[in-house]
């Protein structure tokens, strides 16, 4: 197939546009905080535009041909796991796993129970506790306990659909942070660079008929396999349109 002709799952064809720059990773501030979580360089956001109406029901068609796409193949960026370098994907995918993640949070408000149930003092202060590990992360707060630790006391103030929520996916990254991750004693700088980079992904729109502002866009959680030596090695990120 050449360059730019489209592929054969739907017709969808998609270009690359690099121009296209997200200030929510870029800004000094966000630069800083990245630093200090240790995920500086290990998170990045790129984007690609289609010709074609996107239809939910579709969805596997919709991301195969996004991965067969000549003008994605030789673009998209991944973090290696061997080298810790990014690398393009380079080659063509095998097999794609693609999970719907809820998307439907339009307010930070979300998060006030985290302030109504004494996770969180009323000075943004984030509560201490007895230091412990959970899945090889460091728990010393209250916060990273109702974030990780099913047995803990808070876990249920949020439920199951509130934890597959895009907003808290990425509130929960940012706040578990990489290996080296310095944490917060407060909440605000999570709660600042999650409301930055949210509003940066998500499209809204205000409903013609209700006059409410509604989400537009879908969110998928892929994991897309290539043949590496005869063996499919699974790679995974998150793709909004």
């Amino acid at each position: 197939m050449a360059a730019g002709e489209p592929g054969d799952l739907g017709g969808y064809y998609f270009r690359f546009l690099p121009q296209k720059t997200f200030q929510c990773l870029s800004t000094q501030e966000t630069t800083s905080r990245l630093r200090q979580w240790s995920m500086l360089g290990r998170v990045a956001a790129q984007a690609f535009g289609f010709d074609q109406t996107f239809q939910a029901y579709r969805k596997d068609d919709f991301v195969m041909a996004f991965f067969k796409d000549p003008n994605v193949i030789p673009n998209l960026k991944l973090l290696s796991d061997s080298s810790g370098q990014w690398i393009t994907l380079g080659t063509e995918v095998k097999k794609i796993e693609a999970t719907n993640v809820p998307c439907t949070q339009l307010s930070m408000s979300f998060f006030h129970r985290l302030y109504d149930e004494d996770i969180v003092r009323d000075d943004g202060h984030i509560v201490k506790c007895l230091d412990s590990f959970c899945d090889s992360f460091p728990v010393s707060d209250e916060l990273r306990k109702v974030l990780l630790v099913e047995d803990s006391e808070k876990y249920e103030i949020f439920s199951q659909a509130d934890r597959e929520e895009f907003l808290f996916c990425l509130f929960k990254h940012l706040c578990l942070g990489g290996a080296l991750c310095q944490y917060e004693d407060v909440l605000n700088p999570y709660l600042e660079t999650t409301k930055l980079i949210y509003k940066d992904l998500v499209s809204v729109r205000k409903n013609p008929q209700t006059k409410k502002i509604q989400i537009t866009s879908s969110i998928f959680k892929v994991t897309a396999y290539v043949s590496v030596r005869g063996n499919l090695q699974g790679i995974n990120l998150i793709i909004g349109y």
